[in-house]
């Protein structure tokens, strides 16, 4: 970050990230693309579905050859995972292959919307916060389940805006409006962002940050896109750091009327 930004600190499980903007590494062309897009987005960490994108199979290409573990911070996900057992399942590999505790949770309600399943995600919530793992978790913007899940001892509440991959933006300002205010704990707008003004929007609220994933892998340019989603990111934190006007129902002139000639 620039500027007066540079003692803006935000963490995320007593881990500093310079960028508020976190990036997935699906839907690209192949890793080069997502390293690419990666590089332009100025992002610490990325998502990686641990279901989804190799980082096991020498065989195969693989993202670790592309994106360095020991020089940006995966945080692996439960993409793809509709019940509880899945998720637990999947983050457990995780952990055991690469030694990763820090996790997202996506626990979907089923194929058509990919809501989430605030039940099984609670569930899971719970069992892995027992087990040490830090979770940050993907949830559906209601402000009582969001915080149950800090309750519960979520690292990270990551409401949606939007149904993934939908790129309607931010549907519900009032509940994730709700949710910031409530919340002790680091609030990333995830999933539904469709272009960077979606990503201000969220900065000017209050989020803590942003998770960006079809919105640059599926943009006709995704390495300018993600320029832009960088450049997004920090003028909405400036934004809101700075304080916007009162919103006013007459005009108000902005040159003084005192000593008019």
């Amino acid at each position: 970050m620039e500027g007066n930004l540079k003692k803006d600190i935000f963490k995320v499980a007593n881990i500093k990230l310079n960028s508020r903007l976190i990036v997935g590494t699906g839907k690209y062309k192949n890793f080069k693309e997502t390293a690419q897009a990666v590089k332009a987005s100025g992002a610490d960490m990325v998502t990686v579905a641990v279901r989804r994108v190799n980082i096991f199979d020498r065989k195969k290409p693989i993202l670790t050859d592309y994106l360095n573990p020991k020089k940006i911070i995966y945080l692996p996900n439960t993409a793809g995972c509709f019940n509880s057992q899945d998720a637990l399942r999947t983050l457990r590999l995780a952990r055991e292959m690469g030694g990763w505790k820090l996790v997202k949770l996506e626990v979907l309600g089923d194929k058509k919307t990919l809501y989430p399943n605030m039940v099984e995600t609670l569930k899971s919530t719970k069992i892995l916060v027992k087990e040490g793992f830090k979770v940050m978790v993907y949830c559906t913007d209601d402000p009582l389940l969001a915080r149950k899940l800090e309750d519960y001892g979520a690292s990270a509440i990551m409401p949606l805006a939007s149904p993934i991959g939908s790129g309607l933006g931010i549907q519900s300002k009032v509940n994730i409006s709700l949710i910031i205010k409530q919340s002790k704990v680091p609030v990333i707008i995830d999933a539904g962002i469709g272009t960077a003004s979606d990503a201000t929007i969220a900065m000017e609220m209050g989020c803590d940050g942003v998770l960006i994933n079809s919105a640059i892998a599926n943009a006709k340019k995704p390495i300018m896109m993600a320029t832009a989603f960088k450049n997004a990111v920090i003028a909405g934190r400036e934004s809101f750091l700075a304080g916007r006007m009162k919103k006013n129902f007459f005009a108000s002139p902005s040159s003084p009327t005192d000593g008019l000639i």
